[in-house]
């Protein structure tokens, strides 16, 4: 059975789907022309939707497996960072082409780059945590 903390988790996570389906409205309305963007924004936002509903369902699979299999510290708080990679990494790809006609991405790149540090270190917590229950 699932801990409480795990469910509360989950609904949460369950949640922020509708956001990223929303976020595939969007999508759609700038690869069809109703948003101007360039090939940059388009690729940055089309890479952005992608990693975010990827990581959500991801996220959520290391929760239930980590709560069900009984992870202990330090492996179960760590591989909480996949769902924080679901937010760092879909932010930076859209955030970093914000702007009218970027022909590079701004700063916030760095968050793509951060996303991907939690979602190694999640990942591997969890598989090692697994591993030794």
């Amino acid at each position: 059975m699932l801990s409480p903390t795990a469910a509360t988790t989950g609904g949460v996570v369950l949640l922020t789907v509708v956001a990223v389906a929303y976020g595939g409205t969007f999508l759609l309305r700038v690869v069809g022309g109703g948003v101007p963007a360039n090939a940059l924004q388009q690729s940055y936002f089309r890479a952005g939707h992608a990693h975010a509903g990827v990581l959500v369902i991801l996220g959520l699979l290391v929760t239930l497996f980590v709560d069900l299999a009984g992870v202990a510290a330090p492996w179960r708080p760590l591989s909480g960072l996949v769902l924080l990679a679901a937010i760092l990494m879909p932010a930076g790809f859209f955030l970093s082409a914000v702007g009218r006609d970027p022909a590079a991405p701004n700063g916030l790149r760095a968050l793509i780059w951060a996303g991907a540090a939690c979602l190694v270190l999640g990942v591997v917590a969890a598989g090692v945590g697994l591993l030794l229950v």
